[in-house]
Parts: C-alpha cells; sequence; structure tokens
C-alpha cells in the first residue's frame, strides 16, 4: 500500500552534513508563477498560493507518468536488501536546532518514482540534496557497492519529535509511497493509514493512486511546537495543492488543507481517505486458527452526525467485497478507531495492537450532503490493508472543476466520554438459539455489549430497553439484560437471514424516550465464512 519516491539536489547549507547548495536569493532568477516554487534548485519565492497556481495549471496539461531514474543498483533492491539501509540519525535535518528533525527514506524496491524535499525559510524554497553517504546499507548489501553514489531522489521522509520523552526524538509522522501518510500519538505504535485522497476505489474504473511529486516543509523555529508541511499531488484524473499543520501531542493534531483540480472526469471521489487492516476478532474469531484473540489495527468505524448522533460499526473481514454507505449532511466526524486498548485480548507481545492509534476526521468547513464509505476487503494475512473509508461528497466530478477541503485529522489513543452515551465495547457472533440444544441451521445470534457511566448505576430493574431493526432477515429474538459482573449491558438477537443479500442491523438502548448509547450498525452475509 504504499508506493513512493523523492528527488533532491541542491539549496543553501543548512546543517553540516546535508548540503543544501548554492542559493543567493537576491541573484536568483525567479520561476514563472505556474513553476513548482524552488524546483530549480535555487532559493525562490514560496507561498501556498503560488503552490496552488501551479497545480491549477499543472491540471490544464496532460498527465505525465512518472519516469523510473534509478540506479541499476537501486531500482533492484528486493525487500530484505531495502529493509538494511537505514538513513544516519546523526545526518538529520536540523539536528540540534529545533525540536523536529527530518530523515529521509532510500529509494528502491517499490518506490521507483523520485519525489523531492524542498525547505522553505524566510519564505524562500530550497532544494535538497541527499546522497548515499547520507545512509547505512547493511548486511546483506555490500556497501562498497553504493560508495559515492548520486541518488536522483529519496522515497519519502520522516519526521521525529521528543513525543514520549524530552530526551529521545521519536518518530511522529512518515509520508512515504503514493499520497500515503501516517502520525502517532503518545505512546502508539504505527498502524493505520491515511491518504490525500482516493479516486475511483471500488468502482469498474479501476482505482488510481496519485503521488505527492514534491514536499516543501517549514523550517521550525528553536521553540517550536508544530510545524507545516505542504504537498504538490498528481495524477491521471485530478491534481492538488495540500499544507498540513502538524502539532504533535497526546493526540497529534494534522489541520489540512486540499485544493483540488480536476484534470479528468472522475466516478467516484473520496475525501479524507484512511486505510487499516482487520483481520479477526470476536465477530469472526471461529475464522482463524490463531493463538491470539484479535488481530487488527483498527475495530471499527465512528460517525458522528450533524445532530449528534454517533454511530458504531464493527469491522468485518468479509468473504467477498463488502461496501457500506451512511448518506450524511454536515457531518461532525468520522474515523477509524481502535478502541480495544486490552493486551490480553490479543496476547502479541511483538506487534503491539492495543498501542495502535485510532484516526477521527473533523470537517473545518461545511461539507454538504454526501456519504461515508466504508470498504471492506476479504484477507488471510494481516499484512494486508483491507479497510478503506472516506467521505464522498454529492455531485458530479467533472474535468475542470475547483474544489478546497478542509479538515483535522487527530491521531491517538482518542478518549470518548460516555457519561452521556455508551459505547459499544465488544461484538460476538455464533450460531443462533438456545445453547445446548437443536436450533434452525439458519439461525445466527449476535451478542452485542454496551459501557458507559449513562448504564453503570442503572439495576436491572429500572426499564433499559432496546430499538432493533434489521433489513433483509427476521429478527426471532431480542432480549437485552445487565451484566452483574463488569456493570455492561448486554443485547442478544437472533435472527433469520431472508436470503443470501447482506443483513443491515441496527441497534441502541433506551429508557423510556432517553437514548442511552451510540447506535450500533453491523452488516452481515448468510454466506460470509468468516462473520
Amino acid at each position: 500500500m504504499h508506493r513512493r519516491s523523492f528527488i533532491v539536489s541542491g539549496a543553501r547549507l543548512l546543517l553540516g552534513a546535508w548540503a543544501v547548495l548554492g542559493a543567493r536569493a537576491a541573484l536568483a532568477q525567479e520561476p514563472d508563477e505556474t513553476d513548482l516554487p524552488g524546483a530549480g534548485g535555487e532559493g525562490h519565492a514560496f507561498s501556498f498560493e503560488r503552490l496552488t497556481r501551479a497545480m491549477k495549471q499543472r491540471a490544464e496539461e496532460p498527465f505525465a507518468p512518472p519516469e523510473e531514474t534509478l540506479p541499476e543498483v537501486v531500482a533492484e533492491l528486493t525487500y530484505d536488501e531495502h529493509r538494511a539501509i537505514r538513513f544516519r540519525p546523526d545526518e538529520a535535518l536540523w539536528r540540534g536546532e529545533a525540536p523536529f528533525e527530518l530523515q529521509a527514506f532510500h529509494p528502491g524496491w517499490l518506490f521507483k518514482h523520485p519525489v523531492r524535499i524542498h525547505v522553505v525559510e524566510d519564505g524562500r524554497a530550497s532544494l535538497v540534496h541527499i546522497d548515499a553517504n547520507r545512509f547505512e546499507y547493511r548486511k546483506p548489501l555490500n556497501s562498497e557497492d553504493f560508495a559515492g553514489l548520486e541518488l536522483p531522489g529519496v522515497a519519502g521522509f520522516r519526521l521525529h519529535y521528543p513525543l514520549n520523552d524530552p530526551q529521545v526524538m521519536d518518530e511522529l509522522v512518515s509520508f512515504l509511497g503514493a499520497s500515503y501518510f501516517r502520525a502517532l500519538g503518545r505512546g502508539n505504535f504505527y498502524g493505520l493509514s491515511a491518504r490525500g485522497i482516493a479516486v475511483n476505489t471500488a468502482t469498474t474504473r479501476g482505482e488510481e493512486f496519485p503521488r505527492f511529486t514534491d514536499f516543501w516543509i517549514e523550517k521550525p523555529s528553536r521553540q517550536g511546537e508544530n510545524i507545516t508541511v505542504y504537498a504538490a499531488l498528481d495524477g491521471e484524473s485530478l491534481t492538488g495543492a495540500y499544507a498540513f499543520k502538524i502539532t504533535p501531542g497526546k493526540n497529534t493534531v494534522m489541520d489540512v488543507t486540499a485544493r483540488l483540480f480536476i484534470r479528468d472526469d472522475i466516478q467516484r471521489l473520496g475525501i479524507a481517505p484512511m486505510t487499516s487492516m482487520f483481520l479477526f476478532a470476536e465477530n469472526n474469531r471461529s475464522a482463524f486458527d490463531d493463538f491470539r484473540g484479535q488481530v487488527h489495527d483498527s475495530d471499527g468505524l465512528k460517525v458522528v452526525r450533524a445532530d449528534g448522533e454517533q454511530l458504531w460499526r464493527n469491522l468485518n473481514n468479509p468473504h467477498e467485497l463488502a461496501m457500506s454507505f451512511f448518506s450524511e449532511t454536515s457531518p461532525k466526524a468520522f474515523g477509524l478507531f481502535q478502541r480495544d486498548r486490552d493486551f490480553d485480548h490479543y496476547q502479541d507481545a511483538g506487534a503491539g495492537y492495543e498501542r495502535r492509534p485510532s484516526l477521527l476526521v473533523e470537517p473545518l468547513d461545511d461539507w454538504g450532503k454526501g456519504a461515508v464509505n466504508l470498504v471492506e476487503l476479504p484477507t488471510e494475512l494481516e499484512v494486508n490493508d483491507n479497510i478503506v473509508a472516506f467521505w464522498i461528497p454529492e455531485g458530479e466530478f467533472k474535468a475542470g472543476q475547483e474544489h478546497t477541503f478542509r479538515y483535522r485529522l487527530t491521531w491517538g489513543s482518542i478518549e470518548e466520554p460516555t457519561d452521556e452515551l455508551a459505547r459499544v465495547s465488544a461484538l460476538r457472533t455464533g450460531v443462533g438459539g438456545v445453547s445446548g440444544m437443536e436450533n434452525g441451521e439458519e439461525l445466527r445470534k449476535f451478542v452485542i455489549d454496551f459501557e458507559g457511566e449513562s448504564l453503570r448505576n442503572l439495576s436491572a430493574d429500572e426499564g433499559v430497553e432496546a430499538n432493533v431493526s434489521a433489513s433483509r432477515a427476521t429478527i426471532v429474538h431480542s432480549t437485552v439484560s445487565r451484566i452483574e459482573a463488569n456493570g455492561a449491558w448486554r443485547l442478544v438477537i437472533d435472527l433469520t437471514p431472508e436470503d443470501d443479500a447482506p443483513v443491515e442491523l441496527t441497534a441502541y438502548l433506551r429508557r423510556g424516550d432517553r437514548k442511552l448509547s451510540e447506535t450500533w450498525v453491523y452488516q452481515w452475509r448468510r454466506n460470509d465464512a468468516r462473520s
């Protein structure tokens, strides 16, 4: 899921080991307004507006596929060989000068298309040059094969920051592959990724993967609490100018502005897309012979509607491609969450799934009508990202159109208050009916646990009820009861599907007219072997 590359060549000397060549701004000849700022290697004026004009102009030109310009020794790197290459930490840009540092990723393996990194300082953009001397070439590689090698670019970059310990520069953000990027909150391990854009995902036209071709990074101040990254996006059907204001913390926050220019008609445009992995949990545990109790980077999709109603959709690893659409008008938020933070539920001491970040998208403008699209793909392996979620704006996207979307991305172990609405804490499925007795072959059971302050102090006789509905299925039985062992409330549903079509389930808890929980939604198929 990660394909990207980087080109770099000279600008000013910013830090001893980083050769930022040349650039007497007063003598530099400014490029045309439609050129990418700093593309010539000199210290040229930069602004987001200037980048926007350049990408608008590029959208009016035919798409030019990127060329592979890597030296043979780099182009032929295998997966294991590429993993053996590491950037030298003492070569990090801004080392000792700011709370942020930048390290580069080496090109090769999947990352064959060079991109460029620019540094912006005092409103001037300069192209950065990185050569093979900045990297360590470990076994099974022979370091002599790379001695004196001039790299046409790098594969991407990562930003470091003392996120968890004031004395340790932790990796904070990574941009690597097409328009993919990911970030960490305090105490997290890398998990799901975000993308700049999704184009024709799960459509008959075939998905496109536009790529960030250039990055401009504002040099942070010595006391800087955030850092800003700009990016140029180029693809067959559109171009874009992006700005990311990144603020690290317990939850790392990115304020994103995406200015898009449509080059060719698009069947489905996905805004603020995110990609994750769900192999199994309690809802499909029986399909996997594995010592671990759960394996996933995310366990559910959360949607906060305009009126404040909260939806929770447990993820699934379906037998075939599954699509869910949540029609909304001006939603407050949506995102893929990792709610289960209990190591005992995973038992994977290496992967640390309980420490994977959640990712929440909050529109900063009124996005109007559209739908949150959830795509679930079948997979047998946890190395495959099989979950995608994004916003689809209502309307057509035709060549020549311009669109701007502003939103906030929050990465981390995001806390969800439960004093007003209890949340879904677990979903289990299995054969329906009464244990120890023969039941109908078609009967299916769903067990949903709700936990939260709104339920914790209610006794079993205080009138808690469930609102349950199902499409293309008959609900045979449903009941809600308090679990005395932990104070949670359990909803049990037995149903029979009408046919092989997807069954859509919806449920929430209430007491009289007062809603006590978020709304649980789920999609299930009778012929789905994994659920």
